[in-house]
């Protein structure tokens, strides 16, 4: 990110201080090669904001779904509606953050043709201005909510209802409500000042990567969960402990000192912030997602998302059981990369770190598929074993219990070898949409 230009920069220095000298002691899980050593001319370097869009091109980079009269001899207008229209947990699209406004019409996915690129893929979420202490007083906490630990909360914000929030423990900092409804929280602050940086690693071997520097930062108290009146919210801070005019870009083109790396436009006057959603698929279905926190400073540069280190205090490796707060989430470090983005495979870390688009991460549950839903994942890298991909097994991984029965047939593992489970690192990633 670059460093600030407007006027009272060197108070938000001030005020921040503390969290980049934090993030220059944090440890990397995934080690990287620090910043600055020669890694070669042809090397690809990452930078600040969302990167490409979702609607992207190819099939590697575009997950939504052709006609539903695709093959047939009939035109779309012939077809009825999506069943999920009238029932979400039936096949179709699915708006599951009903207080978004989606760039791509959702409701139509299968009945339209979207084309290529235009438009980008992003939602306009509302914008809250609480508050924030801190040692020179209060400052402006610019925060949005994408799910709650109580249905009716949910239901009331337009939000996913997760019921593992309440597992958050110490993971979740406390706020109170203010007379206006806004959040007074106790701690709490995020460092946009960082320039993100990332790089693959070695040409056969780009993961992990030979740079790697997350965009945003959070000090030791930070989190993006959230304890207020005995709920939990996921309410991810995405803009500076600022005034309104530093953050004011309502028609994009954003100073990322201030704002989150998903950030698109951020209109302060009238409380909204439009952000860069991202491919996945849970149970072979295609979702658009965000990407807000992590647990590792590595994950958090991949991602373009605020390393907030308060996140190791979950428990992983838990899944499903009855005290868990995480939900899981299946990352390739090898996944077919060959051709980019026209290769209809493609898949992993490897192949984002390489072109730059998504890696195609693969959730477990999400609302309208199961109950077990968490904003918070539980980040499970597998790798290919090179017996599966000499023979031609290797593929795109739509599907949880796919991914399950190929690590136990022994054809994926963990990182070099090691077994497959818990990789150590949290995700927090509110999802957006059901695609079909």
């Amino acid at each position: 990110m670059n460093h600030p230009s407007c006027n009272g920069s060197s108070l938000l220095r001030r005020t921040l201080a503390c969290v980049s000298a934090m993030a220059a002691a944090a440890i990397i899980l995934f080690p990287a090669v620090a910043y600055g050593q020669d890694q070669g001319k042809a090397q690809r370097v990452a930078g600040d904001g969302p990167g490409p869009a979702a609607n992207g091109p190819g099939p590697g980079c575009n997950l939504i779904p052709p006609l539903a009269s695709t093959g047939t001899k009939v035109d779309i207008s012939q077809f009825p509606p999506a069943d999920s229209l009238t029932d979400p947990e039936l096949a179709g699209p699915v708006r599951l953050l009903k207080s978004g406004k989606f760039d791509i019409p959702i409701d139509a996915l299968t009945s339209v043709n979207v084309p290529s690129g235009t438009p980008r893929g992003t939602i306009t979420l509302p914008l809250f201005k609480g508050a924030v202490n801190t040692p020179s007083g209060l400052k402006p906490a610019w925060y949005i909510i994408l799910d709650a630990s109580d249905q009716a909360e949910a239901d009331r914000l337009g939000v996913n209802f997760s019921k593992k929030l309440p597992n958050a423990g110490d993971a979740a900092r406390p706020a109170t409500l203010r007379a206006d409804g806004t959040f007074l929280f106790e701690s709490g602050l995020v460092d946009f000042t960082p320039n993100r940086m990332v790089a693959p690693g070695n040409p056969d071997r780009p993961f992990p990567p030979s740079i790697a520097q997350p965009g945003s930062v959070g000090d030791e108290n930070y989190s993006p969960l959230v304890r207020a009146n005995g709920i939990v919210y996921d309410a991810p801070v995405i803009a500076a402990a600022v005034d309104d005019a530093f953050i004011n870009f309502p028609n994009g083109n954003p100073n990322y000192a201030f704002v989150h790396d998903q950030v698109v436009a951020i209109d302060p006057a009238n409380r909204t912030v439009t952000l860069s959603l991202i491919n996945g698929f849970s149970f072979g279905k295609p979702v658009f997602y965000i990407s807000t926190e992590s647990s590792d400073p590595t994950v958090s540069a991949i991602e373009g998302n605020t390393f907030a280190p308060r996140m190791r205090r979950l428990e992983v490796g838990v899944d499903d059981i009855s005290r868990s707060a995480v939900e899981r989430i299946f990352i390739a470090t090898n996944g077919a990369s060959e051709g980019g983005c026209d290769n209809p495979q493609r898949q992993g870390v490897s192949a984002a770190l390489l072109d730059g688009h998504r890696p195609n991460n693969t959730f477990g549950g999400i609302p309208t598929t199961a109950t077990d839903y968490s904003p918070v994942w539980d980040a499970n890298l597998y790798e290919w074993t090179d017996e599966a991909i000499r023979k031609g097994y290797r593929g795109l991984l739509t599907e949880e219990f796919r991914i399950l029965k190929l690590a136990r047939d022994g054809f994926i593992t963990g990182p070099n070898g090691a077994p497959f489970g818990s990789a150590g690192p949290v995700i927090v990633c509110g999802v957006a949409a059901r695609l079909n």
